[in-house]
């Protein structure tokens, strides 16, 4: 269950009178395809709103501050919630339009305390899920204010693994977890492997920890909305996520050199990211119609129905704070195939298929039995997901 083994008892709460959510992330996303982080800070935009405590907005905008009321919220829900059709561009400035008509403040930097005091009913807290707008301002004014301040972790990769990170990423961000040490009451892990990590870095406190796996939405298969040609009428598997260093998206291509002319096809579910141009070079000197195939910005509807119709999924990342794929996967009741990472083990268990991606020919063993069974969806998968009530019944109860 989620949150199991995190000593929850420890802090004593009052339940907040209102709560005022940091949207600063899901602005700056507004017309793009959602990606992980920020489906969670979305997830917790919607279940505040049902929640009987008032929702407040607060976004860091080029200016300075944007503060909405509980209607100024629900205003912008739609148009955060992921691309409606219009150019992201379009859709993009319509929400900041669209937020500071709604605003009930907006100020510049240094008028950031006095808008939280004027404007915010006594009793608030605030949420940050989105790893964004956690500066020094807004920490010290929240603390300032008496307001409690819980912040959702995702993971510490770029701290961990700096080799893999966009350039001048890793010090803001070691900065951010810092700041998180000093400031927050109280911090929201996905995965027990998560919390462990991220408190080895802590200075001089350490913040009450909740842990909660991330929920799982089951999403219907749209084959209609797969690109035509996209996917082959011989088995094949799929690899889900942005094409970074961390994903490890040149192993399976040398995997794939090494299985030669028998090898199924590989379909690479996911946009082109960072440092990655090597990978990138590889991609652009394939045939378009060969056993490797790249597509990006797929619905929900057509990756799940990309994941049913696969011989297995396969992620031999390098690290991951939670690893939403895999889960995703063995929820549908694919093959899944993983690197041995700690977390994998802590929310799949024995489902997986475990892998060292120092281990070749294991993979490539692997992968050759799993194409000759072909696709198996059962009807009734054993593995049975975490869901978003569990998570919000555990977190809830202290923020």
């Amino acid at each position: 269950m989620p949150g199991d083994g995190t000593k929850l008892a420890t802090t004593t709460h009052n339940r907040p009178n209102a709560r005022l959510l940091d949207l600063t992330r899901l602005m700056r996303r507004a017309g793009r395809v959602l990606t992980g982080v920020d489906r969670v800070e979305l997830a917790y935009l919607r279940t505040l709103q049902d929640a009987p405590e008032p929702l407040y907005g607060l976004i860091r905008s080029r200016l300075g501050y944007i503060l909405l009321d509980p209607n100024g919220v629900a205003s912008l829900t739609r148009i955060l919630s992921g691309p409606n059709g219009a150019p992201p561009d379009q859709q993009n400035r319509a929400a900041w339009k669209l937020a500071r008509r709604n605003a009930i403040g907006r100020v510049p930097p240094f008028g950031l305390p006095r808008m939280l005091n004027k404007c915010l009913p006594q009793g608030t807290s605030y949420l940050n899920t989105g790893h964004s707008n956690l500066t020094e301002r807004v920490l010290r004014t929240l603390k300032s204010a008496e307001i409690p301040i819980a912040v959702f972790v995702h993971d510490v990769i770029p701290i961990e693994f700096p080799q893999y990170q966009r350039e001048g990423s890793v010090a803001p961000f070691s900065a951010m977890i810092n700041r998180v040490g000093a400031y927050a009451d109280l911090v929201i892990y996905n995965s027990e492997d998560t919390r462990k990590r991220t408190e080895a870095l802590f200075r001089a406190r350490t913040p009450t920890p909740i842990v909660a796996h991330l929920g799982t939405d089951h999403v219907a298969a749209r084959p209609d909305e797969l690109p035509d040609g996209l996917l082959p009428s011989h088995p094949y598997f799929v690899v889900v996520g942005t094409i970074e260093p961390r994903k490890n998206h040149a192993f399976l291509l040398d995997l794939w050199e090494a299985l030669g002319e028998d090898a199924p096809t590989l379909v690479i579910a996911g946009s082109r990211g960072w440092r990655n141009e090597e990978v990138f070079a590889r991609l652009d000197a394939l045939p378009p119609d060969g056993k490797i195939r790249e597509v990006a910005d797929l619905s929900d509807g057509a990756l799940a129905a990309v994941m049913d119709g696969s011989a297995g999924v396969l992620l031999p990342t390098h690290a991951e704070g939670f690893g939403m794929p895999a889960v995703e996967a063995a929820a549908r009741g694919v093959p899944v195939v993983v690197n041995t990472l700690e977390v994998f083990g802590e929310l799949l268990g024995d489902i997986p298929i475990y892998a060292s991606v120092s281990d070749r020919y294991l993979w490539i063993s692997t992968i050759n039995t799993l194409a000759e069974a072909g696709p198996r969806t059962p009807k009734h998968p054993q593995f049975e997901p975490p869901s978003w009530d569990a998570h919000f019944k555990t977190v809830l109860r202290l923020t």
